[in-house]
């Protein structure tokens, strides 16, 4: 993707939900008041974060289907940048949680599950700086992300919606809907998980770019 359209989309549209984000009206809710702007950026991390695994996660497929290093490359700069808004998505939710809930972590459904899942991604960068042979490496890492990404969304999007959460759309506490979410919002939220994935793919491009060069260099040497 070296077409420069989509990365100004990206800039454009960034711009606009920050500015848009803070000058526009909300809903006047009890508890969340103001906060609730934060949905603008809190959610538009997870999205842009289940994008780029998703393409992690395909790159690895990908690459044990033809061993490719470029795959390889691509698996796992995607899931840098993923791991990079899985921590922006976490700082965003606990700023709110603690307006919002009392505390930073109070360890919701929702929170723990989350952490267990960053913990996984976490295990997967450990797996890979293990293992010196850069085949082998590959190889292991692909498989260990195949089945890391299944167990990521068990863990934010199933789990904590079968137990008790303060977590809206989870344990029966509904998720901003018609009741707390008006037009105004929309059209600030829906172009901002758009801008917020292209934002994530760009960079995991940069950096799979710059990884390619350091392999063909290494290569060469």
């Amino acid at each position: 993707m070296y077409q420069t359209w989509w990365k100004v989309l990206a800039v454009v549209m960034i711009f606009y939900t920050l500015v848009a984000g803070f000058l526009l009206g909300v809903p006047r809710l009890e508890i969340l008041h103001e906060t609730i702007r934060n949905t603008y950026f809190h959610v538009p991390m997870w999205i842009a974060m289940f994008t780029v695994f998703t393409i992690s996660v395909i790159y690895s497929i990908k690459y044990l289907q033809t061993g490719k290093e470029e795959y390889d490359l691509i698996a796992v700069e995607a899931a840098n940048t993923g791991i990079f808004f899985f921590v922006l998505g976490l700082i965003t939710g606990m700023l709110w949680a603690r307006y919002t809930w009392g505390e930073y972590w109070s360890n919701d459904p929702k929170q723990n599950s989350a952490a267990i899942a960053f913990l996984l991604y976490c295990a997967y960068l450990v797996l890979r700086n293990s293992i010196d042979e850069e085949q082998k490496r590959a190889k292991i890492s692909a498989i260990y992300n195949i089945f890391a990404f299944p167990v990521m969304i068990v863990l934010i999007m199933v789990l904590p919606r079968m137990t008790d959460s303060l977590h809206p759309g989870n344990g029966g506490n509904p998720a901003f809907g018609k009741l707390d979410m008006d037009n105004r919002m929309r059209v600030v939220l829906y172009p901002a998980f758009i801008a917020w994935a292209l934002m994530a793919v760009w960079i995991a491009t940069i950096r799979y770019r710059i990884r390619l060069i350091e392999y063909k260099k290494n290569a060469i040497n």
